[in-house]
């Protein structure tokens, strides 16, 4: 599977920590030293998931040099849909891709790797030649605003990656592993709301709809800093791979302390580590993508670059991935 274009979509209103701290009791320099988060994305009345996703992928069909009608697969990775019966065919419909099936994967932040993954299997079968995946989460849905310890976290955001068949010495994605702990997913949660609606008599039925993002930082933290390392090093060992022989450490964007604390276990220099988290905070899904993006589009990664990825969060689930970018370049 080769790496051969990318794009994004991000919302047009921005919000700072200092206009945040005008809601609730925080401010920037006490968001800033704790997770490295500068201001954040939010979708407004007329931008959603299908919005977003569907720019971004637009951006990476453009990027790589297809036609809607190229793509056989789009994968879209969200925790917050438009439609729970799924927004990847509404993606797929807008973009033209009259070929492609489309369908919706869930595995919180991270879902983008876990999709990548899943798209490489369908191509490394022969069954799919070329595919978008997509990463995109409109987390200000589920947010409670007056809760400071998580809505100065998240933010808003769509980006794709467009993948093809390619043979065997050339395959981009070298390795991955993949990991879940559902003992634990009780440190970071989504749930359906508890509550019910009379039906018949002695029958009642539960109405639809979730309650506000609740996490336990501290446990989610520790779980980050235990488990990414470990993963990657299982990963890096497991492909003969030194972490010296990495242009890049590509995580999850979801704390700055994460970012630093795992290159430091491995001796990654911090500027070799991608990070824009302060721009556009956690976009679940959505980071890792974005930050690739963002990173080919400036010139940073190049041809043959080679980068560790990780992606973790919410189930609680975790992976990693090594990723050669084939092009083009920016």
């Amino acid at each position: 599977m080769a790496l051969v274009g990318c794009g994004s979509g991000l919302p047009a209103a921005s919000i700072s920590n200092d206009q945040l701290s005008e809601r609730v009791d925080t401010n920037d320099d006490w968001i800033r030293s704790r997770t490295g988060i500068g201001s954040r994305r939010v979708a407004g009345a007329d931008e959603s998931i299908t919005s977003l996703g569907l720019k971004a992928a637009q951006a990476a069909l453009d990027h790589a040099g297809w036609q809607a009608s190229d793509v056989d697969l789009v994968l879209l990775a969200t925790s917050s849909p438009d439609d729970l019966f799924g927004s990847a065919p509404r993606i797929q419909g807008a973009l033209g891709a009259i070929h492609a099936v489309a369908f919706d994967l869930t595995a919180a932040c991270s879902g983008f790797l876990f999709a990548l993954v899943t798209a490489g299997q369908y191509i490394r079968s022969g069954t799919v030649r070329r595919a978008l995946v997509i990463g995109a989460d409109q987390l200000s849905r589920w947010v409670d605003w007056d809760d400071r310890r998580t809505c100065v976290l998240f933010g808003d955001g769509a980006a794709a990656l467009a993948v093809e068949a390619c043979p065997a010495a050339d395959d981009g994605l070298v390795g991955f592993r993949l990991r879940s702990d559902g003992r634990r997913g009780d440190s970071l949660t989504l749930n359906q709301i508890e509550q019910r609606t009379p039906l018949v008599q002695g029958l009642d039925a539960q109405v639809g709809g979730f309650t506000p993002i609740r996490m336990n930082g501290q446990e989610v933290f520790k779980f980050a800093v235990r488990e990414v390392p470990a993963v990657l090093r299982e990963l890096l060992e497991g492909t003969g791979t030194d972490a010296a022989d990495l242009d890049w450490l590509l995580l999850h964007q979801a704390n700055q302390r994460i970012l630093d604390a795992v290159a430091d276990r491995f001796g990654i220099p911090h500027e070799r580590v991608l990070s824009n988290l302060v721009h556009y905070g956690n976009t679940s899904a959505a980071t890792i993508p974005l930050m690739l993006d963002e990173a080919v589009r400036d010139g940073r990664v190049q041809p043959g670059h080679l980068l560790g990825c990780s992606g973790f969060g919410a189930g609680l689930s975790w992976g990693a991935a090594l990723l050669r970018w084939r092009g083009p370049a920016a």
